[in-house]
Parts: structure tokens; sequence; C-alpha cells
């Protein structure tokens, strides 16, 4: 008979953004489950937890397993409970809604097992959460690629009052150009993007803006969030100027940041104000004063 497919196919299940965020609904499942999958956007110190918790080994599926061979997840679902784990929410990504509709057509039936994701999460930081827009990627620059197009939608956020959730690049499995094009299976260490870092590239695409006589509605002095870990015990959150997020020390990954819309409710700032990065720099302003 067709078994379960969970987690986020034969069972597809979020585990939330921090290791202790783990609905006992869906760690009964995931201990049981024949196989169970882990998408790779984890820290290895997280997968070892999370098997520590679990009690078993995770299979790591990388973006392009998940995106082109999705089929390799599901194949045992026939015999035996397959659990497909991801970071967050199960349906923070279509590649995820691909795995439910393959696993449909196949006649597997599933479950969904929600959990907290960024989006909802970083209402730790006290900003409303419908008072977000778009959020956008930002991803990390190469000396022939630096996309800026995403900005925009950053543009339109600000001018419509809203803030912006930044989704920071991670690279894991990534093969430089010179063993792609040799074909061979050796990847570079896993790299994930800062706040220092998403914020030095914003600096330059403001920067770029206004040599080409742009307004780029955002500027050095805007307010801005970063979050780093959120929802485990070390969870980090600093609010200051884009320039101070250059340099803010928020620890390890994973990290996301927000860009503030133009005018904010007072409840807002009052949160904010908890957050304020060194009040005594001079460099720095008071939160009430951005």
């Amino acid at each position: 008979r067709r078994r379960r497919f969970a987690a986020t196919v034969s069972e597809a299940g979020g585990v939330g953004t921090g290791s202790a965020q783990i609905r006992a609904l869906g760690s009964s499942f995931y201990g049981k489950a024949a196989l169970s999958n882990l998408g790779r956007t984890e820290t290895q110190l997280r997968i070892s937890q999370r098997e520590e918790f679990y009690g078993r080994k995770l299979i790591l599926a990388d973006r392009e397993e998940v995106e082109q061979e999705a089929n390799n997840i599901l194949k045992d679902a026939d015999i035996s409970d397959v659990a497909f784990l991801v970071v967050g929410d199960p349906f923070g990504a279509t590649t995820h809604s691909d795995l439910i509709l393959r696993a449909t057509k196949l006649g597997i039936s599933y479950r969904v097992i929600h959990n907290a994701s960024i989006v909802n999460a970083v209402g730790c930081c006290g900003l409303q959460l419908y008072k977000f827009g778009e959020t956008v990627s930002i991803v990390f620059w190469t000396d022939t690629w630096r996309p800026e197009s995403f900005f925009d939608k950053v543009k339109k956020n600000r001018q419509n009052d809203m803030h912006t959730l930044c989704l920071l690049d991670i690279k894991v499995k990534e093969q430089s150009l010179e063993n792609l094009i040799k074909g061979r299976k050796i990847y570079e260490p896993p790299r994930y993007m800062s706040v220092n870092q998403a914020a030095q590239q914003l600096l330059e695409i403001v920067q770029n803006q206004r040599t080409r006589g742009e307004d780029p509605a955002v500027t050095e002095e805007t307010l801005c969030v970063g979050l780093a870990r959120v929802g485990a015990e070390d969870q980090k959150i600093a609010a200051g100027t884009l320039q101070q997020m250059c340099t803010v020390d928020l620890g390890g990954p994973l990290h996301s940041l927000i860009i503030t819309g133009g005018s904010m409710h007072p409840l807002e700032m009052e949160m904010l104000s908890l957050f304020s990065i060194s009040e005594t720099s001079s460099e720095s302003q008071s939160i009430d004063g951005l």
C-alpha cells in the first residue's frame, strides 16, 4: 500500500527556527519515519542537535536534489513513511509545493506540519507584521554578477511606509567554476551571508543610484534591524542605521535584515529601543531620532 510522506511530502514538516521549536506531533512522526530528509540550509551544529533530538541520522537534501531529483525523496514512500524536514515552515519555498504535487500524482498521501518561519518570527523585534511589504532576497555578489533589481521592491515598500524583510544568501554545496567545468564533485565550504555583508552591498547600491541621479529612498541613516539565529537560545537583535549594520556583531548564522518603512507606530519605536545599538557611541543616534 502507499504509505504516508511527511514533513513536506509523505509528511512535510517544518522544524521551526530554533532547535526547541519542534511540535510533539511532528517529533513523533519524524522519530518513527523510515527515512527523514532535511533540507540543507542548516548549520552543522543545528543538524547535530536535531539528530540527537530525533535519535536518528538525517539525510541532507541539497537544493539540487530537492529541485531536480525530487522523486528520489519520494521513491521509498510506497513501502514506508518518509519525512522531509525544512527549516521554518514547509510552504516557505515553492520547491516544497512541487514535492506535494509529485506525491499526489504518485498516489502518496501526505500530511503537513506547520511551524514558525522567519517570515513571522521577525515580529520578535517589535515591528508589526501587517506593516511588512514584499520580502526580498539578497545574494552574494561576485566580480561579474552584482544584481540590484531587488532594490526596486525595497524602494516601493519604503514609499508605502512598509518594512522590508531581506532574506540573506546561503551557499551550501556550491562548486567553483573550475570544478564545475571539469565535472569534479568538489564543493566549496558553506557560506552564510551576514547582516554586515548585506548592509555593505545595500550601501553600494544606494551610492550607485545616487551616481545615476536616482533617489534611492534609502540612506546611510535609514533605520534597520539585524536579526541572528531567531528562535534559538542565543538569538540576537540589533536596531540601528544601515551604516551601523555594516559593523554590528551578531555572531554566527543564520542572519536576516529588516529595512524599516518611512513612518512607524510609537509601540514599534519603543520596542526597537530595547535593541538599539550603542546609545553611548558618538556615531549612533537614538532610535527616536531616526
